[in-house]
């Protein structure tokens, strides 16, 4: 029998799910993490291993399948001591950089433009980062992306047909054929992306402190982990990140399009950075 990495099981549909929960939409018993998506379904996610799902009978299998992928797999990587973070991997020689970044921030974007420009991909949504003895290694995930239309046409894709996602009729889940990275590789610098006013890219190195933060609050599903009394585990990972690597803020002009030039911003840090190290 082939050994199975996570199970997930689909029970039959029912009307009266919601019923075991009360104020909140949120619970943990007995160790499985419960949460209820009102008319499409309750999760459950039990040991890093088995993720249950319970659906409305009339659910969108669309929107089911959104938060499977998101919150569930943020959920079982915390239960299995990955730390999760909120944004896009790529592969710089043979290092991953994470690009981290509140939603709209244009991550994906950004990491499209680097498999554009020949550098694979890791995982776009949830990087999931396992802390080993001697580093950090990023695993990867599917080989999808979620870019807006937009995104689309302005990185030359508009040639393909691509299937919306639920309820975001202008963004599109974009599969990754080509220029994907299957292997873990060890991640060598985060890059927290943000919006500015001013009308060029700019990109600085944060000090401890401000890697830090930014860690914290771009870890993915933040708000849940009191819930699974995992707040202490996060920040002795999120502590050991901003002092073993650089977190840099790259601020991107907030109007016009610039994922190839904050491409270059990194390629050149990563390039001076080879230089010192070397």
């Amino acid at each position: 029998m082939q050994n199975v990495d996570v199970e997930i099981e689909l029970n039959p549909p029912q009307d009266n799910i919601r019923d075991s929960f009360e104020a909140s939409n949120f619970r943990v018993d007995n160790g499985r993490f419960l949460f209820h998506v009102p008319e499409t379904a309750v999760y459950s996610v039990a040991d890093g291993t088995h993720i249950a799902l319970t659906p409305y009978p009339a659910a969108d299998e669309a929107k089911i399948r959104l938060f499977l992928l998101g919150t569930c797999m943020g959920v079982l990587l915390v239960q299995r001591g990955i730390l999760p973070l909120h944004g896009s991997a790529v592969v710089i020689d043979g290092k991953v950089y994470a690009i981290v970044g509140e939603s709209g921030a244009g991550k994906s974007t950004l990491a499209a433009a680097f498999a554009r420009a020949g550098y694979p991909l890791m995982t776009d949504d949830v990087i999931a980062v396992a802390l080993t003895d001697d580093a950090a290694l990023v695993h990867s995930s599917y080989p999808q992306q979620k870019l807006w239309e937009e995104s689309i046409e302005q990185l030359g894709l508009h040639d393909r047909d691509y299937s919306s996602i639920y309820q975001r009729v202008n963004k599109y889940a974009v599969p990754i054929r080509s220029r994907f990275c299957r292997e873990a590789l060890p991640l060598a610098g985060i890059v927290e992306l943000v919006k500015s006013d001013e009308p060029e890219p700019s990109i600085q190195a944060c000090n401890r402190l401000e890697g830090l933060h930014a860690l914290y609050v771009h870890t993915y599903r933040n708000s849940l982990l009191h819930l699974m009394n995992r707040q202490q585990w996060q920040f002795q990972s999120i502590a050991r990140l901003a002092s073993e690597l650089p977190v840099y803020r790259l601020r991107r002009p907030a109007d016009g399009f610039s994922a190839f030039d904050l491409v270059d911003q990194i390629i050149r840090l990563t390039n001076k950075r080879e230089v010192v190290s070397s």
